[in-house]
């Protein structure tokens, strides 16, 4: 016989592992199983293994607000988070919920029966099981594969090539010299941690990114320190989401108020020789593309100490010892990273169909940025692009445990969202990092207005998803 399940979650990372968590205590009758593509738990903080690799939102936030994140670091370490994460998991039992080696490929609703028929590939073979509602916790980017464009010349580079997506454990970068290609987290993030072992490492960005030092140890979380968990915690965590929301809402009014602090605070961390115009000054406004966060200045600090430096060309082609740029200038280079960034998937790449028809993703409408049109008992977690993601997570798994409930309550066994077809479409994200704008023809569409707008602001959704009504005119039941 197939195996049901109730509610059927794709993914054990920080999104999967808090779904589930919150499904045990909110919904303790219902059966769930978690499946997991690869052999492990822990998604992005398991996967990525570079150098330095850490958090690029702060602990308080990125940590679960029912759970919270103990320390005062706030912008942790991989490990540390890894940690946290499967901590979490035993401490609420969904460890032994976690089935790895299993990689979800299609699913497909049936009205008649009110369930989804999953199937999943285990060991080189295919398993069917259903479930009564589908969650989709496997996050926005593809796991096997970073983006990775081909270099003129690459071949000839006579070095090696690693994309830090795909880290090899045994890279040994002491004394060599090394070129990391970006200008991103990833970029700011290896520079500094690997600049110490080095004997010289650079970091070639084709243009400039907004950097921000911010301190690695929370000056607030310090203080209150010795008051109880339950009093210290939330005040931190709403200081940090209230920072952050103030930053970016400045960066939509005042951008050059936002532009002109970060400026200053680049400068005033900079050598003299590194000339902020031409390797700090983007030409687009904060929060175009998600800031880059570095503790105590790390990156800057590395620059000072002459052990990194920063170069802002075109790369015209792979030599045989390094990098030939535009300018005629050459990179000498043993180890060459290109921290090029992420390519984009959609729900894990999973197959849906309704009712025997395919589901083409880039047709549907995100309802609260959490369900499609169309899609009965299937929800999905996309974070925050402006803020961090696990304040959008959890807000999803509020409402998908209020969902739950009001459909036993009132005797019902599905939802779908429905939208308006006459309702203007807008792309699903607004935000011009080069990772979204390659997949937004394989994203959903949102809407013109609520429920479907998309609005990237915690506040507002705190109302429209933690506390509206679930029957709400636009959420079909039966």
């Amino acid at each position: 016989m197939t195996e049901h399940v109730d509610v059927l979650i794709v993914g054990a990372g920080l999104s999967g592992i808090g779904a589930a968590c919150r499904i045990r205590e909110e919904h303790p009758e219902r059966s769930v199983a978690v499946l997991e593509g690869r052999d492990r738990s822990g998604g992005t903080w398991d996967l990525f293994r570079y150098p330095g690799v850490r958090s690029d939102s702060d602990m308080y936030t990125l940590g679960y607000q029912w759970r919270p994140w103990r320390g005062d670091k706030a912008l942790a370490d991989g490990p540390s988070i890894l940690a946290y994460v499967r901590q979490v998991a035993e401490e609420y039992g969904v460890d032994a919920l976690i089935r790895y080696d299993h990689r979800v490929v299609a699913a497909s609703w049936d009205t008649g029966t009110a369930r989804w028929t999953v199937d999943v590939e285990v060991g080189g073979e295919r398993r069917q099981l259903t479930a009564g509602f589908l969650w989709g916790c496997s996050g926005y980017y593809d796991y096997d594969q970073g983006y990775a464009p081909e270099f003129p010349g690459q071949e000839n580079f006579a070095g090696q090539v690693v994309h830090p997506q795909h880290w090899p454990e045994d890279l040994d970068y002491s004394g060599k010299k090394v070129v990391v290609i970006g200008s991103g987290a990833t970029a700011v993030t290896l520079v500094p941690a690997m600049a110490d072992r080095t004997e010289h490492i650079t970091m070639l960005q084709r243009s400039p990114t907004y950097v921000l030092s911010m301190p690695g140890r929370d000056p607030l979380a310090q203080k209150l320190s010795k008051l109880p968990e339950k009093v210290a915690f939330p005040i931190v965590r709403w200081k940090s989401i209230l920072v952050a929301m103030a930053s970016y809402g400045l960066s939509r009014k005042r951008p050059d108020v936002l532009r002109g602090f970060i400026r200053k605070n680049t400068e005033r961390m900079l050598p003299d020789h590194i000339d902020v115009d031409t390797h700090f000054k983007p030409t687009y406004d904060p929060w175009d593309q998600r800031l880059c966060l570095v503790p105590d200045g790390d990156l800057f600090r590395a620059f000072r100490k002459g052990t990194a430096s920063i170069v802002t060309d075109t790369i015209e082609t792979f030599t045989e010892t390094g990098i030939r740029l535009t300018s005629g200038q050459e990179l000498e280079a043993d180890i060459i990273v290109t921290a090029t960034g992420l390519n984009l998937k959609a729900f894990g790449g999973i197959d849906l169909t309704v009712d025997g028809e395919p589901v083409k993703v880039s047709q549907t409408m995100a309802y609260k940025a959490l369900m499609l049109s169309g899609v009965p008992n299937f929800a999905f977690t996309i974070g925050y692009t402006n803020a961090s993601w696990t304040l959008k997570a959890d807000l999803v798994a509020d409402y998908v445990c209020r969902l739950l409930r009001h459909l036993d309550e009132n005797g019902l066994r599905y939802a779908v969202p429905v939208a308006d077809p006459g309702m203007a479409q807008e792309p699903f994200m607004d935000f011009q990092s080069g990772y979204v704008l390659r997949a937004l023809d394989t994203l959903p569409k949102q809407g013109d207005r609520a429920p479907w707008k998309l609005k990237q602001n915690y506040l507002t959704d705190l109302r429209t998803i933690r506390k509206t009504d679930i029957d709400d005119g636009v959420l079909e039941m039966a």
